[in-house]
């Protein structure tokens, strides 16, 4: 075989396999190719979204975690600031129930020396009779005897 033969023919061979290769396999290559480019980018996308979220979220979490602060800081205010009312009701509660006790045990008191005074001249009045029965030496009948110490009473 002729050498020159033999080259033209593997030159048209060699013509025939990159024409091949460009019209049937290389578009399939060139689709998958680009298919995994777009999947890479969609990927890097996804992921420079999920950063930027997890920073937002990061940033409402903070703002978050401030304002449950700052609500628990009021709550505590409130707390302390009803605490405070409480006692002091409590302390005024206390004072009008001191008074109400005071006011009570006042009247019992003077209720206690009325009938006192009064017990007091019904002796002073019944030693006043027995005194005047002795020096008049005689018995006064029942009914003389209380209007005696009736007017007894009404004049002490």
């Amino acid at each position: 075989m002729n050498i020159n033969f033999s080259l033209f023919a593997q030159a048209i061979a060699f013509a025939a396999f990159i024409w091949f290769t460009v019209r049937f396999v290389w578009p399939p290559l060139l689709a998958v190719i680009e298919e995994r480019q777009t999947k890479i980018a969609d990927g890097l996308a996804a992921a420079d979204k999920g950063a930027r979220s997890l920073e937002e979220a990061q940033v409402r979490i903070q703002t978050m975690v401030e304002e449950a602060r700052v609500q628990a800081r009021q709550i505590l205010d409130q707390a302390q600031t009803r605490a405070g009312g409480i006692v002091e009701e409590a302390r005024e509660s206390a004072g009008q129930e001191r008074d109400r006790i005071i006011q009570t045990a006042r009247a019992e008191v003077d209720q206690q020396v009325n009938r006192a005074r009064d017990e007091l001249r019904g002796q002073v009045a019944a030693i006043a009779v027995a005194g005047a029965e002795k020096i008049l030496a005689r018995e006064i009948d029942a009914r003389t005897h209380q209007d005696l110490l009736d007017r007894l009473a009404a004049q002490i």
